[in-house]
């Protein structure tokens, strides 16, 4: 499925390493740190037009999943237009830095 992307910025856009992957890797366009036992927003960098009776979620890492680190899984509805971000909750006592451009998780779109 081809979906039109909305860039919110030069950043990478989200990427399918290989064409029989189930998510598309996203990127963190900024340097965060999540503190011990706190919830972050960050943004993505982009929007997308999903079709009509299709939504999105973004899928944690499993390499930060394993460390505590998880994210949330709110709903991209298809009506919705702005900037998505990756909500992350670090579960851990002590302080987790994402740099710019790393990958913070995996895209997928579900009907």
């Amino acid at each position: 499925m081809k979906l039109k992307l909305l860039r919110y910025g030069e950043h990478k856009h989200p990427y399918r390493a290989h064409y029989n992957d189930s998510g598309a890797d996203v990127y963190s366009p900024v340097d965060v740190v999540l503190q011990p036992h706190t919830t972050t927003k960050i943004p993505l960098g982009f929007g997308l037009v999903l079709p009509d009776g299709f939504m999105g979620v973004i899928f944690p890492r499993s390499s930060y999943a394993v460390k505590g680190i998880v994210a949330e899984h709110p709903p991209i509805d298809s009506g919705y237009r702005g900037e998505i971000h990756a909500i992350m909750t670090n579960m851990t006592n002590h302080t987790f830095e994402i740099n710019k451009g790393d990958r913070v998780g995996q895209l997928i779109v579900v009907p």
